[in-house]
């Protein structure tokens, strides 16, 4: 059966992305990524992560909230389903690329919610 694994981070609008993180790096000592996140190592098959977005970025649309939720999970397509049955509005496709398989839904709260498969790890001989 098809179910979350974890959560994979929140994705937040704030008005300077660059200042937002550099307090925390300043106030608490975390790590600030190349792309601009805050992120944390966990079981060794995924991260956590505090992303934050400017204001006007559509990324977070079509919900009226100022956040995301990422949830890991092992199928994104089934657990899209699941969602699409239960009455949640999906937005957009199934997107497959070099960071893993993404869909996307809005929860009964107007959350919008991102479903993350990581992509398979190549195994070296």
């Amino acid at each position: 059966m098809a179910k979350v694994l974890g959560f994979g981070g929140v994705f937040l609008k704030v008005n300077d992305p660059a200042k937002y993180c550099q307090w925390y790096k300043d106030a608490l000592g975390v790590d600030i990524t190349d792309w601009g996140t805050m992120m944390w190592e966990s079981d060794g098959r995924g991260h956590t992560m505090l992303s934050p977005f400017t204001k006007t970025t559509p990324y977070l649309d079509p919900s009226k909230r100022s956040f995301m939720i990422n949830l890991r999970v092992d199928d994104v397509a089934t657990l899209m389903s699941s969602a699409r049955l239960a009455g949640a509005q999906i937005i957009g496709d199934i997107e497959d690329n070099e960071y893993g398989i993404f869909g996307w839904f809005i929860d009964p709260e107007g959350i919008k919610i991102e479903l993350w498969q990581e992509p398979p790890t190549t195994e070296s001989a």
